[in-house]
């Protein structure tokens, strides 16, 4: 007798636990679904709540939040458990010039970036690393002994006149200045080195987005890193050039493609100043126009509940001038922590593959398209399957950019 009451309890017990493991994944999965915010047109009757009609959710009444017309839904699971807030934001309807074309970007950083410290050989023959655990990969060099420096020329200049004497640089680390000194070692060639590896500026090649109709324009979908560090660069300045495809090298599972490109550094090759490097793409305003070669045609906007799975297209240049190719919707993520990776985009158009075997670096920016509005980027491949990759929602890049 006790050894059925023991297997009962064993098997409410297991019950019990597959309930609560398949309440877990309901909510996960209206989690990912129902979004923390949405933008709707001010043009349009649009019903919010048809949208939001998923199984076991109900939804409250709205509560303005302003006097601009946003308003928060209150969200409950089966009319009981509360679930979340949405915030509306009514907004206007927008058409924005797309793009498509490839670019050049030159960016000089905050500051000089430190990439690493190395080792010096001194003046004795032994080896020594004076910065080792006193700087970090990732920061910023903007003084040395109280002189502002901008760049890695001036970091140089104050090194030749160097005697020996401990040194006091100020470093920007997470948003915070930290004085920092190291004590210079000679070395063989009888030159005081600091032993840090440096960088002060980057260049590289994506693609063009969009253009606003203020002129402010949007590329890339993510933000520039370091190739070293990772971290994500804090520019000074920057210049967007025309740029021009010279070679690609298609992608593979577990080798991700390249687009190589040629940026002429003339003054007549700008089409536009780099103002914000953010995670969700880089942005300034744009100087060039169909003149330059740029590619524009005026698009409406789609809302991210516009986005759903199924067919799309991409916009992009690997065939000298940029066209439109065919691709599909996946999976969609409403409010994946990385706004960069909300949905998962497949390339089927057989002519791109046969070009870049799917996404490539430097595609990245390239609009997608779905019934007839811009509704987001291509962000990344997925290294395993480059026929793959993450996009943005059109929203969020404008956001970013704003």
């Amino acid at each position: 007798m006790d050894r059925k009451r023991k297997y009962r309890k064993f098997v409410l017990w297991c019950l019990a636990l597959d309930l609560l493991f398949m309440g877990w994944m309901g909510y996960c999965y209206l989690d990912r679904k129902v979004p923390d915010e949405i933008y709707i047109s001010k043009n349009r009757n649009q019903d919010v709540e048809s949208f939001l009609e998923f199984p076991f959710l109900t939804l409250d009444k709205a509560v303005p939040v302003s006097g601009s017309g946003n308003y928060l839904l209150s969200c409950k699971l089966m009319g009981v458990l509360p679930f979340k807030q949405i915030k509306v934001t009514p907004t206007e309807s927008r058409d924005i010039m797309v793009s498509g074309s490839t670019v050049g970007m030159y960016m000089e950083t905050e500051g000089v970036l430190i990439i690493d410290t190395g080792e010096i050989v001194s003046e004795q023959g032994e080896s020594r690393e004076p910065a080792k655990n006193i700087v970090r990969p990732g920061d910023y060099i903007v003084a040395f002994n109280n002189q502002k420096i901008s760049r890695k020329k001036d970091l140089l200049e104050d090194l030749k006149k160097l005697k020996g004497e401990e040194v006091i640089l100020d470093v920007m680390r997470n948003g915070e200045m930290v004085p920092v000194s190291i004590t210079p070692v000679k070395d063989r060639q009888g030159t005081y080195k600091l032993g840090i590896w440096v960088r002060d500026d980057t260049q590289g090649i994506g693609t063009l987005t969009f253009v606003d109709d203020r002129g402010k324009y949007g590329a890339l979908g993510h933000g520039i890193s370091d190739m070293d560090t990772g971290e994500l660069l804090q520019i000074q300045k920057g210049t967007l050039y025309q740029a021009q495809i010279l070679n690609i090298q298609k992608g593979s599972k577990g080798s991700p493609g390249e687009l190589s490109g040629l940026i002429r550094y003339e003054p007549e090759k700008v089409i536009g100043t780099i103002a914000k490097n953010n995670k969700n793409g880089i942005y300034g305003q744009f100087k060039g126009g169909k003149q330059n070669g740029i590619f524009l045609t005026p698009m409406k906007m789609g809302f991210k509940q516009d986005v759903k799975e199924g067919k799309a297209s991409i916009l992009c240049c690997v065939e000298e001038e940029v066209k439109e190719y065919e691709a599909e919707i996946t999976k969609i993520d409403m409010n994946h922590k990385d706004t960069n990776k909300s949905f998962v985009i497949h390339i089927t158009d057989p002519q791109l593959l046969s070009v870049t075997g799917g996404i490539v670096q430097g595609m990245s920016g390239s609009p997608i398209i779905q019934d007839g509005k811009i509704i987001g980027a291509v962000t990344h491949v997925l290294v395993n399957d480059p026929t793959r990759g993450y996009g943005i929602f059109i929203e969020n890049m404008l956001d970013a950019g704003a």
